[in-house]
């Protein structure tokens, strides 16, 4: 594990909003950018920091309303375009010069998703691997096309996914969610993980600022998830994009990835058997993933099973 006199913390600034920015690795190694998500922090990638050090230079960083950076009050803070100017406040600080490289999990993904939207993307994110973080836009197109034409096939993977994401429901009423999440289930997170993910309790450290994270966390849902589903814009990016879908997530069914093609013009996916929270159970499958997938687009690695695997929409 990399020690804390090997970690340089920094603080990175979007208009009101501080982020705590945290890096480690290789100087003079390529930058990749970790993106955690809810109810974590940077502390997420604990896991994941030590086997990408020796290489790259690793840049993690806590989101908005989570660990040590600024907690905005408003729920129309944690918009994902402000989320999105946060990450490229972030890479615009840690590597002016040069694009990044970023890995992503839930809500991280799904902020990074949102930044690829922008002109400018494929100069500043050299490639971008998610797991369990969706296109919020991709996957309510998907929703729509599939019960615009309601055979039993269409709507089995709407049907899915609807109920594997009941908690975001419940996460719109006022007040309740904070009060259960910060009483209740921030003290029992780690047996929660155990029986939600199959993963070992012993495996999961939280910060010491989960009950607060959690209860924050929130306003991600409020702000984005309603707004989503009533009107969605899916935009194209040109962004390298692995999609490393988990087999065996409760969240994040994979289903929803199947019209991902027809908007990111590269797209490769991988299937690995995780739960939700691959970055904490399946650490080591998700960093081969992510480096064979730099190396194949370096062409460095050209025998990797990735150049096989390329995804592209077939106009179906």
């Amino acid at each position: 594990m990399i020690s804390a006199v090997d970690v340089q913390r920094r603080t990175v600034t979007n208009g009101d909003v501080s982020l705590a920015v945290f890096e480690t690795g290789n100087p003079e190694g390529e930058p990749i950018v970790l993106v955690h998500g809810w109810p974590d922090t940077h502390e997420l990638w604990q896991y994941v920091v030590p086997q990408l050090s020796h290489r790259f230079r690793v840049i993690s960083y806590d989101t908005r309303g989570a660990g040590e950076s600024t907690v905005p009050a408003r729920v129309s803070d944690y918009e994902l375009a402000a989320l999105a100017a946060d990450f490229y406040a972030v890479i615009d600080a840690v590597s002016p010069d040069a694009p990044v490289h970023v890995l992503a999990h839930d809500w991280g993904g799904v902020e990074v998703w949102e930044a690829l939207a922008t002109e400018d993307a494929a100069s500043r994110v050299a490639s971008f691997t998610v797991t369990s973080g969706p296109n919020l836009d991709i996957l309510m197109y998907w929703v729509r096309d599939r019960l615009r034409r309601p055979t039993l096939s269409n709507l089995a993977g709407p049907l899915e996914q609807g109920v594997a994401s009941y908690y975001t429901y419940l996460f719109q009423l006022p007040w309740l969610p904070e009060l259960v999440l910060r009483r209740v289930m921030a003290g029992n997170w780690a047996r929660f993980l155990g029986l939600f993910d199959g993963l070992d309790p012993a495996r999961v450290k939280s910060a010491a600022t989960i009950a607060e994270d959690m209860a924050n966390g929130v306003n991600r849902y409020r702000a984005n998830i309603a707004r989503r589903l009533i009107r969605s814009q899916p935009k194209p990016t040109t962004v390298p994009v692995q999609v490393v879908i988990n087999a065996r997530d409760r969240a994040v069914r994979p289903g929803g990835y199947d019209d991902y093609g027809k908007f990111a013009s590269q797209l490769w996916r991988r299937t690995i058997d995780s739960g939700h929270w691959s970055p904490i159970s399946n650490p080591d499958d998700l960093v081969r993933a992510t480096v064979e997938f730099i190396d194949m687009l370096s062409g460095s690695d050209p025998s990797t099973e990735l150049a096989e695997g390329r995804v592209s929409y077939s106009g179906e």
